[in-house]
């Protein structure tokens, strides 16, 4: 249920090697998640890439979705994942070698990014929207180096969204709040669709998927997080943040544990 794509004004600059290696460790469990991945299957068919064309992947992190982008486009097309982190590029440069990738990565801003005007065919941006202070800066730069006929996947979280089942609503209400303090824009998700058309794109497609939890097993650090940061906040008592603990400690042994979030995704073009 955690959304760890790291950024401060775009990406956290400076990072330890323990913490880089956590947040690849965090990466690389999303990856894999069955609601990650069928989102980005959507996209990816949505966009439909094809060889030869010139793409972007903002926010590359470890570089999954960049070269998965090279492979479509092939020898003949040109990948650039921008990512600021040193840590993650440097993770996505090394696994781009490994795999033999075309795909080619440096540091940039999401706010001023480094390419002319209308020289782009294809945008990816997972997941970097939410940590902007200033989004709609990002997508009219977007919609600048698109060209004609270009097209760019948007996807990220609403953090409204987040999802605790069992316990006591009020106390679920009050951890669950706390989710939305945990980016500059909370409610991305919901204002994917709003923000393309302000930057004149034109919608193709919309999808979503639900980000579920394991049923069977607490993710104890963020939920101690939640509670803490509710307790600290006058929200609820220690009574409480334990009886809540207890329910959800219950229905995992049960396999009825229910944690959640949703992430929505939008497909535009620049008109020609």
């Amino acid at each position: 249920m955690v959304d760890t794509r790291p950024t401060s004004a775009f990406h956290a600059q400076n990072i330890s090697a323990d913490s880089t290696a956590r947040l690849v460790g965090a990466l690389d469990a999303q990856d894999v998640n069955d609601g990650v991945q069928r989102l980005r299957s959507w996209a990816h068919a949505a966009l439909a890439v094809r060889p030869g064309e010139r793409a972007l992947d903002i926010g590359a992190g470890t570089g999954s979705q960049t070269r998965r982008l090279a492979a479509a486009v092939g020898p003949r097309g040109r990948v650039l994942g921008i990512e600021p982190n040193p840590g993650l590029r440097a993770v996505a440069e090394q696994r781009g070698t490994e795999e033999r990738s075309a795909a080619r990565f440096a540091d940039a801003d999401a706010l001023s990014l480094p390419l002319p005007d209308a020289t782009v065919d294809v945008v990816w941006c997972e997941r970097v929207l939410q940590h902007l202070v200033e989004p709609e800066k990002a997508v009219f730069e977007i919609a600048r180096v698109l060209r004609p006929g270009g097209r760019v996947a948007l996807l990220d979280t609403d953090w409204a969204t987040t999802i605790l089942h069992p316990g006591d609503p009020e106390t679920i209400a009050a951890l669950t709040t706390g989710a939305l303090s945990a980016a500059a824009d909370p409610y991305s998700g919901r204002k994917l669709v709003g923000r393309l058309t302000a930057a004149g794109l034109v919608i193709d497609d919309r999808g979503s998927q639900a980000l579920l939890q394991d049923h069977k097993s607490v993710a104890w650090p963020l939920i101690r997080m939640l509670g803490d940061s509710a307790m600290s906040r006058g929200l609820i008592g220690e009574a409480q943040r334990d009886r809540l603990y207890e329910d959800l400690a219950e229905a995992a042994r049960q396999g009825g544990l229910h944690m959640s979030v949703t992430m929505f995704g939008a497909v535009a073009h620049r008109p020609e």
